[in-house]
């Protein structure tokens, strides 16, 4: 079993090397980029930078679920009949859209740190709290994209008529499968110009995370920039792969978006 493990590991990692769109036999780095600092190998620094892309889109997508269920939880409590819910959430959506992004990563990497620590220390532990940077980039990102995925959320749920409720209980569905079945389809296409946008910003949030030492784009290009002297080539590319990404998902999302119109009009 072990045996077996093994080789799909080596396939695994054979196929994504050859997969590999900076470094592999046909990526951009070794096509565009051989023989200069930002070729791959000992050559140069295409790997680290590589490594550095995976890093931030890892931490995007893991991102976007947690910060899109915080959001709809949000938002379905914005909406509810009781009133200590609604100023729970407007508490949290107040406090994580009005703080900057850079001081919540700070407070969640650092202060969480320093106050499991303080706990564990108090009941007599010997135990030493370190939090994961990459976790922690994520918990961030993760509460300030549910604060703000909750207002179009919300905006989304507040333009889909009373009646399709109505309409869901008459035909004899229970409350969460006319949320399922009805609500959430059309929440869905109404909100998804705006969480296109909240997904863009939240590609560019993730380079806040270089400041914790978590190896994504920017710190890779830092230091390659720091230890070459060539600044302006290392933050140029930067800048270009940071563009890259934003074209792919606006054309990835713009699809979506015509797919989601075309559904609901052949209804």
């Amino acid at each position: 079993m072990v045996g077996v493990t093994e080789a799909l590991g080596s396939l695994w990692n054979e196929v994504s090397r050859a997969l590999d769109p900076f470094c592999g036999p046909a990526g951009a780095f070794q096509l565009l980029a051989k023989d200069s600092l930002v070729a791959c190998g000992d050559a140069g620094w295409g790997d680290e930078i590589a490594l550095g892309v995976k890093v931030t889109l890892s931490l995007a997508v893991a991102t976007l679920p947690v910060g899109l269920a915080l959001g709809f939880l949000i938002a379905l409590a914005m909406q509810s009949k009781e009133r200590s819910l609604r100023t729970a959430t407007g508490i949290y959506t107040t406090i994580f859209r009005g703080m900057p992004e850079l001081l919540t990563l700070f407070i969640i990497y650092y202060g969480f740190q320093i106050l499991l620590q303080t706990l564990f220390t108090s009941l007599g532990s010997g135990v030493q709290v370190e939090i994961n940077a990459f976790v922690a980039g994520m918990l961030a990102l993760s509460v300030v994209f549910s604060s703000y995925a909750s207002e179009v959320l919300l905006s989304a749920f507040r333009a889909i008529p009373k009646g399709q409720y109505e309409a869901g209980s008459a035909v004899g569905l229970s409350r969460g499968k006319t949320m399922g079945l009805v609500i959430v389809p059309q929440l869905i296409r109404i909100a998804l110009p705006g969480l296109s946008n909240l997904w863009l910003v939240l590609l560019k949030d993730t380079a806040l995370v270089s400041v914790i030492g978590l190896a994504d784009i920017l710190r890779q290009t830092g230091v390659a920039a720091r230890v070459t002297k060539e600044a302006f080539l290392f933050y140029g590319l930067a800048c270009l792969i940071y563009l890259a990404l934003a074209s792919v998902s606006s054309i990835g999302l713009n699809a979506i978006s015509r797919w989601a119109n075309r559904s609901e009009a052949s209804r």
